[in-house]
C-alpha cells in the first residue's frame, strides 16, 4: 500500500475504532493463550515516582486507568464544553435529554440488578457495576461508523456517557471508597480556585492549565476520589474565546489531543481491559 495511502487511511475517523476493537480482541487472545501470564506480569509492572517523602506507586493497569484516562476525559470535557457553549447543547431543551438518558441509565439497570439479587446480600452490593457506562468503548463504537452518524447524534452520545461516568465517579465516592482523605481534597479545592482565577484574568496560554491540572490531578488520587474526574474540571476552565488571527485554547488543545486519544490512549485502553479470561465458560 503506498505511503500516501496509508496516511489518508489513518485520518479516516473510522480509523480510530477500527484499532481500538483490534486491541481489544488482541487482549482477548492473549489473555486466553499461553501469553496470558505475561499479560498480567505487564499490566501488573509497578511504576513509582518520588520526591522526597512524596511517592506514587501503582501498578501500570492503574496508571492506565487513572492517568491516561484522565487526559481522555479532558478531551471529551473540552468538546462538551464547546458544545454547551455553541454547538447541540446550547439549550436547555438540548441538555435535557442527555441528562434524562443518562439518569435512566444510572436507574434502570441498578433496579435491574437490585431486583435479581435482592434475597443475597452481599451479591447486593454490587448494585452499581451495571449502572456505569464504558465511555471510552460507547465512543470507540460510534468511531467505527465514521461520518455515517450525524455529529448531532454523537455530542448526544458523548454528554450521555460523560453525566454517566461522572455520576458513577459520585456514586464509588459516597458508597464504595473506604476512606476518603480531605486535606488532598482540601488542597485540590484550591488549585480549582487558581484554575477559576487564570479563566477570569484572561490567560490564553494553556501550560498553566495543565500544570495545576496534573497537580489536581495528584490531589484527587490521593484523597481516593477517581482521578479522571480531574481532566473533567480542567477542561470546563480552558478558555474558549477566539483570539486574533488564531483558534481559542480550547480549540487548540481539542485538536492537539485528539489523534494522541483516538491512537494511542484509547486502543491501550482497551487492551489493558478488555483482556477477560474465558477459561471454564
Amino acid at each position: 500500500m503506498p505511503i500516501r495511502a496509508i496516511r489518508e487511511f489513518v485520518k479516516f475517523e473510522a480509523f480510530g475504532g477500527i484499532l481500538l476493537a483490534f486491541m481489544a480482541l488482541l487482549a482477548v487472545i492473549v489473555k486466553n493463550s499461553s501469553w496470558a501470564s505475561g499479560y498480567d506480569t505487564f499490566l501488573g509492572t509497578q511504576i513509582a515516582f518520588k520526591i522526597g517523602t512524596f511517592a506514587l506507586d501503582k501498578p501500570l493497569i492503574l496508571w492506565i486507568n487513572d492517568g491516561l484516562m484522565a487526559i481522555f476525559f479532558l478531551l471529551v470535557g473540552l468538546e462538551i464544553k464547546r458544545e454547551l457553549l455553541t454547538g447541540q447543547l446550547s439549550t436547555k431543551d438540548q441538555m435535557s435529554l442527555p441528562f434524562l438518558a443518562a439518569f435512566g441509565g444510572l436507574l434502570v439497570p441498578a433496579l435491574i440488578y437490585a431486583g435479581i439479587n435482592s434475597d443475597d446480600p452481599s451479591r447486593l452490593q454490587g448494585w452499581a457495576v451495571p449502572a456505569a457506562t464504558d465511555i471510552a468503548f460507547a465512543l470507540g463504537v460510534m468511531m467505527l461508523l465514521g461520518k455515517r452518524v450525524p455529529e448531532s447524534l454523537k455530542v448526544c452520545l458523548v454528554a450521555i456517557a460523560i453525566i454517566d461516568d461522572l455520576a458513577a465517579i459520585i456514586i464509588i465516592a459516597l458508597f464504595y471508597t473506604k476512606s476518603i482523605l480531605l486535606t488532598p481534597l482540601w488542597i485540590g479545592s484550591l488549585i480549582i480556585l487558581f484554575l477559576f482565577i487564570l479563566n477570569r484574568k484572561g490567560v490564553t496560554k494553556i501550560y498553566p492549565y495543565i500544570l495545576l491540572g496534573a497537580i489536581l490531578w495528584v490531589c484527587i488520587l490521593k484523597s481516593g476520589v477517581h482521578a479522571t474526574l480531574a481532566g473533567v474540571v480542567v477542561a470546563f476552565f480552558i478558555p474558549a474565546k477566539k483570539q486574533e488571527k488564531q483558534q481559542s485554547p480550547l480549540h487548540q488543545l481539542e485538536h492537539n489531543l485528539h489523534p494522541w486519544v483516538a491512537y494511542f490512549i484509547l486502543p491501550f485502553f482497551a487492551f489493558a481491559n478488555a483482556g477477560v479470561s474465558l477459561e471454564g465458560v
